[in-house]
């Protein structure tokens, strides 16, 4: 199997990119994200490979690093995810915010990947949950009062405070992670309106 290919930009299609390594092209499919961050032909590039076996066809996917390519192999555990899905995912989500997502249960962010519906988005952030906060640049607390939240184990005054914050035009993440922060600094039992003056404060540093 392939699992790395460096060599010099021949052009680029679509969906892929024709990468010459010792004379021989090699046609490697990539996210839009990761073709838009390949240098131009003749310049030379290094690819992390999977690489698909078939019946009738062999097809090398390419990433710049081996935690996209992990991405990409971790999405296809779920349900309904295939390798074209898979891609547009991390076209859309580079693969530190896409773990930030699941880690945060932001269905919303996943399903913004054109052919990903709400059940779909659903599936990966609750079948991924365990394995990425491993990946992701997110506070422990805030994976677990997310997780609280989802489940509605949440203390009131916090969903409160987080439902007043995104009333104000601010993102579910952002609102429930300057929650967390909000709550560090409360303590247990703190009051709806001091949460909220709080999260504000942590979204003004």
């Amino acid at each position: 199997m392939i699992g790395k290919l460096k060599g010099l930009i021949d052009s680029y299609g679509e969906d892929y990119v024709i990468l010459d390594v010792g004379g021989v092209g090699y046609q490697v499919h990539c996210a839009s994200r990761t073709l838009q961050a390949l240098p131009s032909p003749g310049e030379a590039a290094v690819l992390s490979i999977e690489t698909y076996v078939r019946e009738d066809q062999i097809k090398l996917f390419g990433f710049r690093s081996d935690t996209e390519r992990e991405w990409f192999r971790l999405l296809q555990t779920v349900q309904g995810v295939g390798a074209k899905v898979a891609l547009a995912v991390l076209s859309t989500l580079p693969p530190s915010d896409l773990a930030n997502a699941i880690a945060l249960r932001d269905k919303a962010a996943v399903a913004r990947t054109p052919g990903v519906g709400p059940k779909v988005a659903e599936r990966i952030v609750t079948e991924l949950k365990d394995k990425a906060p491993a990946f992701a640049n997110v506070d422990p607390a805030l994976v677990h009062l997310s997780g609280a939240i989802d489940n509605d184990r949440a203390p009131r005054p916090v969903t409160d405070a987080i439902s007043a914050l995104v009333n104000l035009g601010y993102g579910q993440p952002q609102a429930a992670a300057a929650i967390a922060g909000a709550s560090r600094l409360a303590g247990e039992g703190a009051e709806t309106a001091q949460l909220i003056k709080l999260g504000l404060k942590e979204l003004a540093k």
